[in-house]
């Protein structure tokens, strides 16, 4: 059955009722089973569960074989420029500390690949007591609706001894946030052209990098971005 990232959404939450659910990790070899209350694979163990339950619904989909690369799930089998679906998880209780995308990949993945600015994010909050999981809430969002500006760049980064590594989501959930999410693809890829130009490694070759962007949106999308 062939399902958008939005009614992946609509059975996971409304149908299946997922937030609030409970579930345990354990291991066993031969006759002893061991309670696992370690953190460590909780958001493997999480994506396993979840494409297991596709399964079992019968959604069709294809994982992409290269685990290192983007994205996490194809769910158009036909057409690798649509149904894009990257998965997410983070502990409730410590806040999210995933990674969007890695910052140089991203930035050279869309002078040819652009409409993967469109992709789509479900992201899985849980809560772990002992052996215990409790998903917290689940979210379906897209990278502009993840990201946003920091005190340092126009857009929130990760970054050690003045490299940046990762694009990194805000709290989304939070109202008390100092840096609100970017309302359009739009701001967030003139935040991410910014953060370009202000960032030395990428300063000086960032001349016509957000031109390349909105015209290679056009050629696959037949869509034009109008960004100021």
């Amino acid at each position: 059955m062939k399902v958008s990232a939005e009614q992946l959404y609509e059975k996971l939450v409304t149908d299946y009722k997922l937030i609030g659910q409970k579930g345990q990790i354990t291991f066993k070899l031969k006759d002893i089973t061991v309670e696992i209350e370690t953190k460590d694979t909780v958001g493997n163990l999480i994506q396993e569960w979840l494409k297991e339950w596709m399964r079992s619904e019968k959604i069709d989909f294809e994982e992409n074989p290269n685990t290192q690369t983007f994205p996490d799930i194809f769910l158009d089998m036909k057409d690798r420029k649509k149904g894009l679906l990257e998965i997410k998880t983070f502990d409730f209780d410590r806040g999210p500390g995933f990674d969007l995308a890695n910052f140089d990949s991203y930035s050279n993945s869309l002078l040819t690949n652009s409409y993967r600015v469109d992709s789509d994010y479900l992201i899985l909050a849980y809560q772990m007591i002992g052996s215990e999981i409790t998903i917290k809430d689940v979210w379906l969002k897209k990278i502009w609706e993840l990201a946003g500006a920091s005190s340092t760049y126009p857009l929130k980064v990760q970054e050690k001894k003045k490299v940046i590594y990762n694009i990194r989501p805000i709290i989304w959930f939070s109202k008390r946030s100092k840096f609100g999410a970017f309302k359009s693809k739009e701001e967030f890829l003139k935040a991410l052209n910014e953060t370009r130009y202000q960032y030395p490694k990428t300063h000086h070759d960032n001349a016509h990098w957000l031109n390349k962007v909105i015209k290679n949106y056009k050629e696959h999308t037949g869509s034009s971005l109008v960004i100021n």
